[in-house]
């Protein structure tokens, strides 16, 4: 994944500061994030959703609303009328130097704004919000006894997420004015609202709300354990993972055809790689993270954090394992079928150690430490004794375990670059 750092007009005119999160590859659809309220694009919960969705071939645009973060403006002159004209100026860029986003991602107070500018924002298929109000007023309430201050001051200081900031009575005025019932009624594309049942931000009733005012297709996704900010990497990994997976059917479900024009064309998938290719490029962000891809797949890989590592995937070694226990369930099943066999379920453990020579007595090499798998075979199903030997045996036989013990050679090439990077 590549970070580009850029920045566009917002509202009034003010550079907002942005980043466009892209992936290997062509693009198959564009996404827009907008943040919480007084947070930022940089915050986890952006970055990991962002980095999830580039993995499955999306780009991502997440920017600073105005007065925040790396972008222009007083955050005193805004309000929510103002987050959703600079949404809609996101989008604008967008689709006048890519293409038009298929994807509407708004955490908190962000999620209302972006059901709001959805209306405007005709090109994209699905919005999913996150922990998101049900009504944008809501947010009047994290300024406590400020908004009684208000009523007799145009302007004071206040502290939100252990920062200052300056308000303005016409802030408060704005939210409580605006409403979005219709546009959630009317949004008519696909929405996903994820919300947690211990939010103590933003109760789990603004979910309820949002969700029996949307029209189907609508889906709802219970964030268990996870607090409003998902400030535990766990919860904000599974958010992203959800929504990757969600997205996915709609970006490429049949919402959007080649007939649509070119604003479509953009948005469809990427041409899978060849049958038998593997891809696999660093990302850009991490120090180990890569993004593997074959056919139209696309996962990340990287190390644990024990080793310098953001754990933001399987490891080399996982990896490998997982390739030899996926070719050992399918031979069994394959085998067993043809036989017809009852076999229910079958499942397998692997783990792979360095061990001494000396301990190995089947083994070749006495000297030094060899690579070994233990690969451990659970078959469900009602098989006589004569079976389960069967399939014990079969397992030895699946293409990747032959593979790795037979002969391999592995030649590597280096690619001529005309023009190397700097």
């Amino acid at each position: 994944m590549a970070n580009r750092k850029l920045t566009f007009p917002g509202h009034d005119g003010s550079e907002l500061a942005a980043l466009l999160d892209m992936p290997a590859g062509t693009p198959r659809a564009y996404a827009l994030f907008a943040h919480c309220f007084t947070c930022g694009k940089d915050n986890l919960a952006a970055a990991r959703v962002s980095r999830a969705l580039t993995a499955h071939g999306i780009a991502v645009l997440r920017f600073d609303f105005t007065g925040l973060g790396a972008s222009e403006g007083e955050f005193a002159n805004t309000n929510f009328s103002s987050n959703v004209a600079d949404l809609v100026r996101a989008a604008d860029y967008l689709r006048d130097t890519h293409a038009a986003p298929a994807l509407l991602v708004g955490h908190s107070l962000g999620g209302t704004a972006m059901l709001a500018a959805a209306r405007e924002i005709t090109e994209a298929v699905a919005v999913a919000t996150i922990g998101a109000p049900s009504e944008p007023a809501h947010v009047a309430r994290q300024f406590g006894a400020v908004a009684d201050t208000l009523g007799s001051e145009d302007e004071v200081a206040v502290e939100l997420a252990g920062r200052p900031f300056r308000v303005r009575r016409q802030f408060l005025d704005d939210v409580r004015d605006s409403k979005i019932d219709a546009c959630i009624a009317g949004l008519d594309r696909a929405l996903l609202v994820m919300h947690s049942p211990l939010d103590a931000i933003v109760g789990i009733d603004s979910a309820s709300r949002i969700f029996s005012l949307a029209r189907h297709p609508k889906s709802f996704v219970s964030l268990d354990h996870a607090d409003h900010l998902l400030t535990d990497r766990e919860d904000a990994d599974y958010v992203a993972a959800v929504l990757s997976a969600w997205a996915g059917r709609y970006l490429e479900g049949g919402a959007l055809t080649a007939d649509d024009g070119p604003v479509a064309e953009a948005a469809m998938p990427a041409a899978a790689l060849d049958a038998g290719l593997v891809e696999v490029a660093e990302t850009g962000d991490g120090k180990f993270i890569q993004v593997i891809r074959a056919g139209r797949h696309a996962i990340l890989a990287d190390e644990p954090r024990s080793v310098g590592g953001d754990d933001a995937g399987m490891t080399p070694y996982d990896l490998l394992l997982a390739g030899l226990g996926a070719c050992t369930t399918m031979t069994l099943r394959m085998y067993a079928e043809r036989k017809q066999w009852p076999l229910r379920r079958a499942s397998v453990s692997l783990r792979h150690d360095r061990v001494h020579a000396e301990d190995c007595a089947d083994c070749e090499t006495v000297e030094g430490r060899i690579d070994q798998v233990s690969r451990t075979l659970v078959l469900d199903g009602d098989l006589d004794a004569a079976q389960r030997d069967k399939l014990l045996e079969i397992a030895d036989r699946c293409p990747v375990h032959r593979t790795l013990t037979g002969e391999i050679k592995i030649r590597t090439h280096l690619e001529a670059v005309e023009d190397p990077p700097a």
